[in-house]
């Protein structure tokens, strides 16, 4: 069958060239396009968010917004269930169309980060928390509600057709971009093989992991090819117990972790970029009052345009406002937009933990006690100097108590059966963890001192401790 390119356009993109998608053009009236999706306000929004929420105030070339982002993961809903339909449906009964699967994870794709605010999941952790909402869950509700008639109008994708009785669900879509609550009626009423491509955005490889850690090495100038995705998805299918790697894959597997690891560490982690961070979170919570009027949910159309371009503008202005407090507000700012530091790393410590290694058995699970032991290990004249703790984490891998666990297997040509991938001792070699422990101050001229009085607190809790200098 010749392929209709009439009504497909395609985009191109650094990370995985070409990407197509459908248009309007010679449609019937009742059908909608996948266009006609992406042009949408709530999505174009994402042009004005970037993706790396502070860290290209840092890296110069990291500018890429998470349209881009979305675009890609848009395109590698297509690559993987064209490698994986067939062993879904080898793996589940009653699997619907490869097209109807294949739009929805591709529209799951493109829409699973439509609900982020500015600043992406800094703004879930210091505005949306206080009424108890991710990004997530304004993304779900945005679907459903905002999205779901075009949803379901969408007929066909760049490689095929739904069936005449088949209609995609926008509740199905946002479950799927939703993390796992780990508990069994959150998967109750939906059929197997739908909670099996859960694992496609939930998980220790996913859509959404396999496009950043591509797009954000390749755009911070970490590395132009960061792991082997082709590889990754070739060893990998469906099983009657969920998404399921080769033995032979797992190098691959175990090199994307590690290199996702590193770009939390040297990218999302830097130093800097957790300054800015700190730096923030100072006055966030003032600047929000002025700029929106309460919970998302409740003045959805003054979240749409409430962007990162929007905020940057607004706050941009303030510095020369007749009101007092609006008017401190925009110096504050104006250090940020300036780049100007307020916080500066005096000394970090690094630590790894491996299984049946817990944080809480380290001092570093105290940051207050940390903090406390050190001002009263300071030289008397500096003991009351501003300071401001913070602790990273990341996990390499879930664990079985985590809610993302039990999404992915791996398979063992010697025994023929798929395992937890939690359990097999290759990934064990993997930490489960690290944390880096850092501490801030506004001048550099203690950071002997404070080095000093840290190994003093804590030289014995292992891991590495540097200074900023």
């Amino acid at each position: 069958m010749v392929r209709d390119f009439s009504s497909e356009s395609l985009t191109h993109d650094p990370i995985h060239g070409y990407i197509p998608f459908t248009t309007s053009v010679g449609l019937p009236a009742d059908e909608a396009s996948e266009q006609e999706l992406i042009d949408n306000p709530w999505v174009q929004r994402l042009r004005q968010i970037h993706q790396l929420q502070t860290a290209w105030w840092v890296f110069p070339s990291a500018e890429h917004m998470r349209f881009q982002h979305v675009m890609g993961v848009m395109h590698l809903g297509s690559i993987t269930v064209s490698a994986w339909y067939d062993s879904l449906c080898d793996a589940c009964r009653n699997v619907p169309s490869r097209a109807y699967v294949e739009s929805l994870v591709r529209i799951a794709g493109l829409l699973h980060d439509v609900g982020h605010g500015p600043f992406g999941h800094f703004f879930d952790d210091h505005y949306l928390d206080q009424y108890g909402l991710t990004h997530e869950d304004i993304g779900g509700h945005i679907i459903e509600h905002e999205l779901g008639d075009i949803i379901r109008r969408i007929r066909r994708n760049p490689n095929g057709r739904l069936q005449p009785l088949e209609e995609l669900n926008p509740a199905q879509v946002s479950w799927l971009i939703r993390r796992p609550l780990g508990s069994p009626e959150d998967s109750e009423g939906h059929p197997d093989w739908l909670r099996k491509l859960r694992s496609l955005f939930s998980g220790i490889y996913t859509v959404d992991n396999m496009d950043f850690v591509l797009r954000d090495a390749y755009m911070s100038g970490y590395n132009t090819r960061a792991f082997d995705i082709s590889r990754l998805i070739h060893y990998s299918f469906f099983t009657p117990s969920g998404l399921t790697i080769h033995s032979r894959g797992m190098p691959t597997l175990i090199n994307f972790v590690e290199t996702r690891a590193n770009l939390f560490r040297t990218i999302y982690f830097h130093r800097v970029v957790r300054g800015i961070d700190l730096a923030l979170e100072e006055h966030f919570a003032a600047t929000m009052k002025h700029l929106f009027p309460g919970n998302p949910l409740e003045h959805l159309q003054e979240y749409q345009r409430l962007t990162e371009s929007s905020l940057l503008v607004d706050v941009g202005r303030w510095a020369g406002s007749d009101n007092p407090e609006v008017r401190e507000l925009g110096k504050y700012w104006q250090n940020i937009l300036h780049r100007r530091e307020t916080w500066r790393m005096a000394c970090e410590r690094t630590i790894h933990f491996h299984s049946g290694e817990a944080e809480s058995t380290t001092i570093f699970s105290e940051p207050e006690l940390v903090e406390k032991r050190v001002r009263e290990a300071l030289p008397g004249a500096l003991r009351e100097i501003p300071m401001r703790i913070d602790v990273a984490r990341h996990y390499h891998r879930p664990s079985a108590r985590k809610p993302t666990g039990k999404q992915n297997y791996w398979y063992d040509p010697g025994t023929s059966s798929a395992q937890v991938l939690d359990d097999d001792e290759l990934f064990r070699n993997l930490p489960t963890s690290f944390l880096i422990f850092r501490i801030y101050t506004m001048q550099s001229q203690h950071d002997r001192e404070l080095n000093a009085a840290l190994q003093k607190v804590a030289g014995g809790s292992g891991g590495d401790t540097r200074t900023n200098m």
